[in-house]
């Protein structure tokens, strides 16, 4: 029991360090923040399938605190105090902590690529969501004064979320395939 436990948290631990190194490479970034990666969020899905939602929230908590850390100065743009806590909760520790849950939002589906697609497609607007919140709570300035603050949120944090989901959702379909013929997992 104690081996396999520590065998999880290697793995996770590997998850937040391929996200790590997954998120430096950017496809397209945003001139405001948020960009479109080579698939950074696919290993926290990954992780939430292979070890359920428990150490799916862990790693991707991790992880959010990992590129908080990473992006402090994105915390030292905000006005208030209040505006950091929520760009902390909405920018990192939520946003990549749904992440974490993409196993539970694919169980109703059968058969395990559509379990992935469907769990990396919800987390990833749940994350899209913690954005969206971010847009019109904190980051309200950039929007233009004749558009509502509420579209300019989504569809700035779309123009790059969207396309991620997309090739998360892809992506983790075909890696966890091939890790399942591999590696056998630890909870389903």
């Amino acid at each position: 029991m104690r081996n396999q436990k520590t065998k999880t948290l290697v793995e996770c631990a590997l998850m937040v360090a391929l996200s790590t190194i997954l998120s430096f490479i950017t496809i397209y970034e945003m001139p405001q923040g948020g960009s479109i990666t080579a698939v950074s969020m696919m290993p926290l899905v990954l992780a939430s399938f292979r070890h359920g939602p428990k150490w799916g929230l862990f790693t991707g908590f991790t992880y959010g605190l990992l590129q908080m850390m990473l992006g402090i100065k994105n915390v030292m743009y905000c006005t208030t105090f209040g505006a950091m806590v929520l760009c902390v909760l909405l920018d990192y520790l939520l946003a990549y902590g749904v992440m974490g849950i993409a196993c539970t939002l694919g169980k109703p589906f059968r058969g395990l690529p559509a379990r992935v697609a469907a769990g990396a497609t919800g987390a990833g607007l749940l994350r899209y969501f913690c954005s969206f919140l971010s847009g019109i709570l904190i980051w309200q300035d950039y929007a233009p004064e004749d558009m509502p603050v509420w579209l300019y949120s989504l569809g700035y944090n779309g123009s790059y979320m969207i396309p991620e989901i997309i090739l998360t959702a892809v992506a983790a379909v075909l890696v966890m395939k091939a890790l399942e013929r591999q590696l056998p997992a630890t909870t389903r």
